[in-house]
């Protein structure tokens, strides 16, 4: 008689919108997976997500507004930790969480800064917990497809990278923590936008070298549009645009364009299409339907994959952020990145006077 696999128990920190899709994917994984408590100050939220327990007749387990109390109390009851918060929480619970003996995975953005993003890394060595970032991209089986292509040179040297994103998200956001800088540490490139950094970096393979960029807040407290030209260590060229105050919609395109051929994803890695040279268009390349970021989590903790999105990522992302942001207010002046070093604007002519004829 097998016995029966025991399933993980998880943590749940915060209910929010995206929290709440992510619950409909996890309550299909119940062979694998039980949502032991729920970590949520807001009585509404939870009102609304018990609904989702209760449309698949499953018990709505114990919840509690304090993270801290919750793990004092019950840490041994958890085996890992889903925390799915405004921005400038992460830090902060993703260190309780580990420090608590579990495992985590944490919603993009991983932190606020680079700094940050040092201090989880520096968590994770210590605790020896495992921390994934939940990028859909950098998890999607596309998007792994498609790195090991390029890395493997099967579509030649690469050239350039081109993406995308559009969404309404100035008004589906207006009002909420999104718009709030204390909280959201940016606007729509670092919200929503934050997948199509994290992916381009993915398939960039690399660092990036310099960039310039440009933000318009369209009179919100935060980005709400963004363009970054960029320049990898290799050579290749990048241009990202982010539209947040577009009709309504919510999408992407990645084009990646190299010597002996291209591909074509989106920054969720939910398609990938490849043209090699020779051949007349875009062909689709299928793998089997996912469950989402969760899924992917159990995978790497069981050891069946390895972690395609640790806190480096996160790092990565939030390196190309701060560069981001220190070219944006000198007004789209150059920032070279250097491993370690804070991003430093690129001198210009207009700040060395000429010197005296002769000289």
């Amino acid at each position: 008689m097998s016995r029966k696999r025991k399933r993980t128990r998880m943590l749940l920190v915060g209910c929010g919108s995206m929290a709440r899709d992510h619950v409909k994917n996890i309550l299909l994984q119940r062979d694998t997976t039980r949502i032991a408590a729920i970590c949520e100050p807001s009585q509404a939220m939870l009102k609304v997500v018990r609904a989702a327990f209760r449309s698949v007749g499953v018990r709505f387990p114990a919840s509690g507004p304090e993270l801290k109390q919750i793990l004092k109390d019950h840490a041994d009851e958890f085996d890992a930790a889903f925390i799915i918060t405004p921005h400038a929480f992460h830090l902060e619970q993703a260190l309780m969480c580990m420090e608590a003996g579990l495992d985590v995975l944490l919603e993009k953005p991983m932190v606020m800064n680079a700094a940050e993003a040092r201090t989880l890394i520096q968590a994770r060595d210590r605790t020896g917990r495992l921390l994934v970032v939940a990028f859909q991209g950098s998890l999607s089986p596309q998007i792994r497809a498609a790195v090991g292509m390029l890395r493997a040179g099967e579509l030649g040297t690469l050239l350039n990278i081109h993406g995308v994103v559009w969404q309404n998200w100035r008004t589906a956001t207006e009002g909420t923590w999104r718009q709030q800088p204390e909280l959201a540490g940016g606007g729509f490139l670092f919200d929503t936008g934050a997948h199509l950094l994290n992916t381009t970096a993915d398939l960039a393979g690399e660092e990036f070298a310099e960039l310039a960029a440009w933000l318009d807040p369209r009179g919100a407290q935060v980005d709400v549009l963004g363009t970054v030209m960029a320049r990898l260590q290799s050579g290749a060229y990048v241009t990202l645009a982010a539209c947040g105050d577009s009709f309504p919609a919510c999408q992407s395109d990645i084009r990646v364009i190299c010597t002996e051929g291209m591909l074509r994803t989106d920054m969720w890695g939910e398609r990938l299409e490849v043209r090699p040279a020779g051949e007349p268009d875009l062909a689709p390349v299928t793998f089997p339907p996912s469950l989402g970021v969760w899924e992917q989590f159990l995978a790497v903790r069981s050891g069946k994959m390895a972690n395609p999105c640790p806190p480096e990522v996160g790092l990565r992302m939030a390196r190309l952020w701060d560069a981001i942001q220190a070219s944006s207010r000198e007004g789209g002046r150059p920032v070279r990145l250097e491993l370690g070093v804070s991003p430093t604007p690129r001198p210009s002519l207009a700040d060395h006077p000429a010197s005296p004829a002769g000289d």
